[in-house]
């Protein structure tokens, strides 16, 4: 039998290897994946000292919880959930701390939201790509964290309402409030950032 080596085999041998207990190779996916995981987290943290123990925190869960993955779905996939499970917590907590008057009204309104008709509008046309991306971080930097998170969600992970709901320990037409808003907001935004470089 050859010796696995870590840095040339798929992520799928690496994860089967690291499930029997072989360092190695959990080392080598962290290695490849750690700048996406981060990633997640700065994207829903927007802070990059909570987003770096978070996602640290997040491969000491993937690698104690490594059993439990079953391989029906990617390993990044599966690591990138545990992450934004552990940024929902972090969150959750920071929240608790604070006053949210904003967010009430704004959950208040979304019933009044879901009547409106959604309007498909363009506010990046001409943009470049990495122009285009700046923007929409910057917009999302904007967001409330539960929209923000939302967004992130559904958009970026292809989560499901219910599957969202669930990890929010919300309802689903709170999800779909919360999306619409987010939309309407992160397009509101956009035009407002591409009406200023153009002024």
């Amino acid at each position: 039998m050859s010796r696995l080596d870590p840095k040339t085999a798929i992520d799928d041998v690496l994860v089967r290897s690291a499930q029997n207990g072989n360092t190695g190779p959990y080392e080598e996916l962290v290695f490849r994946h750690r700048d996406k995981i981060y990633a997640r987290a700065f994207s829903m943290l927007r802070n990059e000292d909570e987003a770096m123990d978070i996602s640290q925190e997040a491969w000491i869960k993937g690698w104690q919880r490594l059993k439990q993955f079953k391989r029906d779905a990617s390993f990044t996939t599966w690591m990138t959930r545990i992450v934004i499970n552990l940024c929902l917590d972090f969150l959750r907590k920071k929240q608790r701390q604070q006053t949210d008057s904003l967010q009430q009204m704004e959950e208040d309104s979304g019933s009044v939201e879901r009547r409106m008709p959604m309007v498909i509008i363009n506010p990046t046309a001409g943009m470049e790509r990495e122009e285009l991306l700046a923007e929409i971080d910057r917009g999302m930097a904007k967001l409330s964290y539960e929209h923000r998170t939302v967004l992130i969600m559904h958009e970026y992970e292809g989560l499901e309402y219910k599957e969202i709901a669930k990890a929010m320990h919300c309802s689903i037409g709170t999800v779909m409030s919360r999306l619409f808003y987010a939309r309407r907001r992160l397009a509101s935004l956009l035009t407002a950032l591409n009406k200023s470089k153009r002024s």
